[in-house]
């Protein structure tokens, strides 16, 4: 389970219940995390009971009826509704994942409690800052670096080398893994995380990439990859069946393989 840090260090009150009507059948009850820093002075758990016969299977339907059907200052994110834009990554039932390929029916308690990413700014209510997670990823360049002269020279593949990077490309950013590691919890400013990690190694196993050396280089750091300590939270997490840690520890493999020259 993984343990949300609240805003300013307070544990969340008791707030608001809005129950369901009456004779309503196969109510659920959601206890969804209320914050706004810029308006409260504590988070708190506001609890609503919907009827699930009222939407669709998913918990993000349940949140889009709440917010269309009773309370509309509820702030989340959503996009795709097929698991692939990472939008709605949230903590539920004490689990990062996302909220639209999450069933209710899947959660094993009788109230179903949904809060932010752990160990993130909070917007407001189920909305966390990202700010840091996405420039980690920009910084680790991730695009095909290549040193032919020719831009427009095709770059062939073969398909031992394509199937390589199976179980990195898939990546859909969502940050479930590195909100789920207690290292990059302790570590943020210094330490990648699994998500920039794993994308650092689809480059690095990119047989079109020409930036192997460097982007090593760029990892020679005591925090950056050596903080990963195989805890594995990102892959029991990962909505899409990846795992970074795995991924992370092929790249401490190459930091140390025979012949390879270290930056000066």
């Amino acid at each position: 389970m993984v343990q949300l840090t609240l805003p300013r260090g307070s544990a969340p009150t008791k707030g608001k219940v809005h129950k369901a009507p009456a004779g309503a059948k196969n109510v659920k009850t959601y206890k969804v995390y209320r914050y706004d820093p810029n308006i409260d002075a504590n988070p708190s758990w506001d609890e609503y009971q919907v009827s699930a016969d009222d939407h669709g299977p998913m918990l993000l339907d349940a949140l889009i009826y709440i917010k269309n059907e009773i309370d509309p200052t509820l702030s989340f994110r959503r996009s795709c509704r097929e698991g692939i834009c990472g939008s709605c990554s949230m903590n539920i039932d004490g689990r990062n994942t996302l909220a639209c390929t999450k069933g209710w029916d899947e959660c094993s308690s009788s109230t179903i409690a949904i809060g932010p990413l752990p160990h993130q700014p909070v917007v407001k209510d189920l909305v966390t800052d990202l700010t840091l997670f996405y420039a980690q990823y920009d910084s680790i360049k991730p695009y095909l670096q290549s040193d032919d002269p020719d831009p427009t020279t095709e770059r062939l593949q073969s398909p031992e080398d394509r199937a390589k990077l199976d179980g990195l490309y898939e990546c859909i950013l969502c940050a479930c893994c590195s909100t789920s590691c207690p290292s990059y919890w302790w570590n943020q400013e210094e330490y990648l995380g699994p998500a920039a990690l794993l994308q650092s190694y689809r480059w690095i196993a990119d047989s079109r990439d020409d930036a192997t050396q460097s982007r090593l280089d760029d990892l020679e750091d005591p925090f950056k990859l050596y903080r990963c300590h195989t805890i594995m939270n990102c892959a029991q997490v990962c909505p899409k069946g990846l795992n970074p840690a795995k991924a992370i520890a092929e790249t401490k493999k190459l930091m140390i393989a025979p012949g390879r020259k270290k930056a000066a």
